[in-house]
């Protein structure tokens, strides 16, 4: 979730504006005050006699990582996730995706700073839920997600959260250059632009932060594991399609309904083929519940569709993050439909070169 920035002022200009989403951005203003109130420096917990030594030394972990992701990713350094919050409960916010049930176009949503998103967040679950309720009830396909981090796009110190510490170590790493690089580049209202872009620096980042402490054996899991993701992502690719040419047709819709349902059917059965020639985790089990609609083909998308043209832009600067992070940034100044069809155009990759053997052990749970 994108948070609300300078919420008091914001909650004012919601006011001029009008009441209609007063209650959706009280929770979020409030939400937002409310984790910032709990905040505090990292250096004081780890110092405190009574913290516990096991989440000290995670604390120590992630200053190392947001070191590097400073000095060798080129990431801002404004005091962001220098600040720990204990929160008592599993995500900090879920976020809500819908799309209409023969449409694989995402609900836009608008707001102050992050311009319009393909999501709606939370922080409360059951208010997030019963949004989502709302909408199904209409009719749209919905998804409800839960996030481990939260962001305001650097114009807070963002804190780090007992949620995010709960995650392996890679991931950890992975989350924090992710959310650090949406505080290096953002562009209102291209959600898919955003996402695919983070998405690129955690990977690549997260590869590099292995190679650089030996980790070997974490290194060739995780590569091996995004060359899994590019063979899922390809699949749900082909179901997009196949979805699409549908929607488009002049079936009635009935029978429009009928075949969705076995175009995801197939898609699950296609999964479990490619799932037993692995031989083992890590699985994408997650992306294939029931759960699997319109809306979460789109979520998947937004994190999705342009990585592995930001891959392959980071690759043809040679691994320079900082002229890689330029090459993004002139993208961003063209016109909407000019800088699509140049991502589109962009040579194509699953991310750094690398020779790894087939992976032999699990990382630990995987993203769902």
């Amino acid at each position: 979730m994108i948070a609300c920035s300078r919420c008091l002022t914001l909650l004012l200009v919601v006011l001029a504006i009008g009441g209609c989403s007063l209650g959706y951005y009280w929770q979020a203003a409030t939400g937002h005050q409310r984790l910032m109130g709990q905040r505090e420096p990292v250096d004081a917990v780890v110092a405190d006699a009574a913290t516990p030594a096991e989440l000290a030394e995670r604390l120590e972990l992630t200053g190392e990582m947001l070191d590097f992701a400073h000095t060798r990713l080129g990431l801002p350094d404004n005091g962001s996730y220098r600040h720990y919050a204990e929160i008592d409960r599993d995500y900090v916010v879920w976020n809500v995706f819908a799309a209409p049930p023969l449409s694989l176009d995402a609900r836009r949503w608008c707001y102050p700073v992050a311009g319009c998103v393909s999501y709606r967040g939370y922080f409360q679950e059951q208010a997030a839920r019963d949004f989502a309720a709302g909408l199904a009830a209409q009719g749209d396909d919905v998804y409800v997600g839960g996030a481990t981090a939260y962001s305001t796009l650097g114009r807070f110190k963002d804190p780090l959260l007992s949620t995010m510490l709960d995650l392996p170590d890679y991931r950890l790493a992975g989350l924090l250059f992710h959310e650090l690089a949406h505080q290096r580049f953002y562009l209102p209202g291209d959600s898919s632009l955003n996402e695919s872009f983070a998405s690129a620096v955690e990977q690549a980042g997260l590869l590099l932060w292995l190679e650089t402490r030996g980790h070997v054996e974490s290194y060739c899991q995780y590569h091996d594991w995004l060359l899994r993701r590019a063979d899922v992502n390809a699949l749900l690719d082909k179901a997009r399609v196949r979805l699409r040419e549908l929607f488009a047709s002049n079936l009635p819709e009935a029978d429009k309904q009928v075949t969705k349902q076995e175009i995801f059917a197939a898609l699950r059965a296609d999964y479990l083929r490619l799932r037993e020639s692995w031989g083992g985790p890590p699985y994408f089990d997650g992306w294939f519940g029931p759960q699997l609609n319109n809306a979460m083909l789109g979520a998947l998308s937004t994190y999705e569709s342009y990585v592995p043209a930001m891959h392959g832009l980071l690759a043809a600067e040679q691994g320079d993050f900082e002229r890689f992070y330029e090459r993004v940034e002139a993208l961003a100044k063209l016109p909407a439909t000019e800088r699509e069809a140049m991502l589109v155009a962009l040579p194509q990759a699953t991310g750094p070169a690398g020779n790894c053997r087939p992976v032999t052990a699990a990382l630990g749970k995987q993203p769902d």
